[in-house]
This record gives C-alpha cells, sequence and structure tokens, in this order.
C-alpha cells in the first residue's frame, strides 16, 4: 500500500457552500495511479467545513446555506466568543455540525462518489479567505 500526502490551497469563497470536487481533484494528478483506496480531506479551519451532497441542483446548496443560518443564528446575546464578529461564533458552530473531514473511496483511478454526489466547501465566514486543506490517499 501506498500513501500520499500534501496540501493544497482553495481559491476564496463567498459565504455558503461550494462544489469543490473539481478543484480539489485539479490538484491531484496522483489519483490516476490508485487502484483501489482513499482519499481522505481535512479542512485546517475552525470556520470552515466539509461534506457531501448533490452536485447537480444549486439550489440544493442554497437551501443548506438558508436552513443552516436558521438553525444557528447570527448576534444571538449568548454568544461570548465575537471578537472577529457576528459570523464568528456560528461559523465555529456550523463546521462543527457538519465536520471537517471527509473520506472517498478510490476506485480505477477516480473518486468512486455517487452519480449525484460532489465535495462541498461549507464557508461559514463572510470573508473567510482561501482555505487549506490536507489530501491524504492511501492505496
Amino acid at each position: 500500500m501506498n500513501t500520499f500526502q500534501k496540501e493544497i490551497q482553495l481559491s476564496p469563497k463567498p459565504r455558503g457552500f461550494h462544489l469543490i470536487t473539481n478543484e480539489v481533484l485539479a490538484h491531484l494528478e496522483e489519483i490516476q495511479q490508485v487502484k483501489i483506496g482513499i482519499l481522505h480531506l481535512f479542512i485546517k479551519h475552525t470556520s470552515a467545513s466539509l461534506t457531501i451532497n448533490e452536485n447537480a441542483d444549486f439550489t440544493v446548496r442554497e437551501d443548506f446555506e438558508t436552513h443552516i443560518n436558521k438553525m444557528v443564528p447570527e448576534n444571538m446575546p449568548y454568544y461570548k466568543h465575537n471578537y472577529e464578529g457576528s459570523d464568528d461564533m456560528p461559523a465555529h458552530i456550523k463546521a462543527s455540525l457538519f465536520g471537517h473531514s471527509v473520506q472517498i473511496p478510490i476506485t480505477g483511478g477516480e473518486l468512486n462518489l455517487g452519480i449525484w454526489q460532489g465535495i462541498y466547501l461549507g464557508e461559514h465566514r463572510n470573508h473567510g479567505g482561501s482555505r487549506h486543506l490536507v489530501v491524504t490517499i492511501c492505496g
């Protein structure tokens, strides 16, 4: 079994949920050499998240953003951690709810996702900037 790891930087995104499957794959020529394996992605931030969901209809991503903002609103009077603005503490909560990593099978040099699945970046800050992922391939 071979193991490969590197860090990649994603382009800055506005607040919301963004398909990043192709952006991640653009950094991973090495995946083509893996017949059977696992891709592990880990985001090195506490105010953004990773998840897998529908890749076809953009309204799914819009609905994610609308719903999570209702679940975890800004400007709650009980938030003590607000040094970086009203979106700071809610971003940390949202990131913990969605998670900081995903694992995807690799089969025949390609991600073995379902036909309607893609990798999402959940950008939970108004101005999060570029995000860094640690990519590990085992196979």
